[in-house]
């Protein structure tokens, strides 16, 4: 009895390749989190995620020699210019160094931009096996477990600045990015069109709303994930502020 894996040149989004992959990722997630929490201690802890997080750089570095090397060059994706890209690079420094601003693009854009790649993958990046098709999925997992790490495994906790810097970091990427495209022929970022294929941006219309309402969405979905950490946190210094009676 054959399977996809064996006879289909072309995976479908959904297909047995990319559920594998889903589950893979959904069990990543969830020993990650598990692990950092049982690890006790501040230091083990730390060095445990520097490790990691280098580990990531090197991988990162790798993808984009790799993407630039005249064999793989395609002036459409071999540039570091996708939300994506620089996702690569930004939780690496996140896990070893775990600088503010690093963790919360990670935790905003990681959990929320970097999904959609994981979700609606083009069916080309679902065959197997290639360097690209490694590559690919094993940053975008990592990408979307490490800020998972950060945030419920050792604790930081996201506050209203952090969402306007890194709301504002997107928008000002977009806008750097799009004379780009126009410049290249490109689509980095996918602010120019939508991508090819089916992905989630084709329910929010023709270019440029879909642009607008990708800036409104994302507004308003990383508002829902500061919005608890931050009534928590005040909640946490009410209980611990001394009775003034």
């Amino acid at each position: 009895m054959t399977t996809e894996f064996a006879t289909n040149p072309s995976p479908q989004v959904f297909g047995a390749v990319h559920l594998v992959l889903l589950g893979v990722t959904v069990l990543a997630s969830v020993l990650a989190v598990w692990g950092m929490r049982r690890i006790q201690g501040v230091e083990i802890r730390t060095k445990i995620l520097r490790r990691c997080g280098w580990v990531l750089l090197g991988l990162a570095l790798f993808q984009t020699i790799w993407s630039l090397l005249p064999a793989n060059w395609n002036i459409g994706s071999a540039l570091p210019l996708h939300y994506s890209d620089v996702l690569r690079f930004v939780p690496a420094i996140a896990l070893i160094r775990q600088s503010r601003w690093a963790v919360a693009i990670s935790y905003y854009w990681g959990l929320t931009l970097n999904p959609q790649a994981i979700i609606t993958p083009h069916p080309s990046i679902l065959v197997v096996p290639s360097v690209d098709f490694v590559l690919y999925w094993v940053l975008h997992i990592t990408v979307f477990v490490a800020p998972l790490v950060l945030v419920w495994g050792i604790g930081w906790r996201p506050q209203w600045r952090d969402f306007w810097r890194t709301y504002a970091v997107a928008i000002a990427w977009a806008m750097v990015i799009m004379p780009i495209n126009v410049t290249l022929g490109t689509n980095y970022g996918f602010v120019n069109h939508p991508p090819d294929g089916a992905s989630l941006i084709d329910w929010l219309g023709p270019w440029p709303i879909y642009v607008v309402w990708m800036a409104v969405i994302a507004g308003i979905l990383w508002a829902v994930m500061t919005w608890p950490w931050v009534l928590r946190h005040r909640n946490v210094l009410r209980v611990r502020a001394p009775d003034a009676t």
